[in-house]
């Protein structure tokens, strides 16, 4: 079991819901501590994101819309894995759809869970260097709204600090990929 999973025992499914991207239910479960309750959980199939850096030294990142928050928000580019899909296979694509980039080199930064309070995601992070722009990117999904944004790692560090709009992802990762930016 990946990240020190450990079991509950599932005594009754109470709801499930199949989604477009994840799944919800609604379980009652006997943890690990005897504990007997309800519980309600996100299961996502995992995200893989990059932390793209070009020859000059500057971060891509993309302002996207986000309909749950209701607005705009900075992140690194990342997508949904698909079933039996590799995570670098799928960073790959996703970068290139995200910003018109692709990447020669790619080095793991490591995984981490998101929202573990609610959800079982996972994101899988890598370092993307040597940086190529692509002369005909591939389209962006339909229902995707944004921009490319170019920054220092100071200029990134600084938006965070300075209360910008900015995922926890990014800044799990962006933290994992400080050693390789000095």
């Amino acid at each position: 079991m990946p990240l020190g999973r450990e079991l509950p025992q599932l005594l009754k499914q109470c709801l499930f819901y199949k989604g477009r991207k994840f799944d919800f239910e609604v379980n009652r479960l006997r943890l690990p501590n005897k504990a007997v309750g309800d519980w309600e959980c996100i299961r996502h199939p995992g995200g893989a994101l990059a932390v793209p850096v070009t020859a000059e030294g500057k971060l891509v990142l993309v302002r996207q819309y986000r309909f749950a928050i209701q607005g705009r928000i900075l992140e690194f580019p990342a997508g949904t894995l698909e079933l039996n899909e590799d995570p670098l296979e799928t960073i790959q694509r996703e970068i290139e759809e995200e910003t018109g980039y692709t990447s020669q080199k790619w080095d793991k930064l490591g995984e981490f869970f998101l929202a573990p309070g609610y959800s079982d995601e996972i994101i899988y992070a890598f370092l993307a260097r040597d940086l190529v722009k692509l002369e005909t990117p591939p389209k962006q999904d339909a229902d995707e709204d944004m921009e490319t944004v170019l920054m220092t790692p100071d200029e990134f560090h600084t938006a965070i600090l300075q209360g910008e709009a900015v995922d926890a992802k990014s800044i799990c990762s962006f933290m994992l990929a400080r050693p390789f930016l000095q």
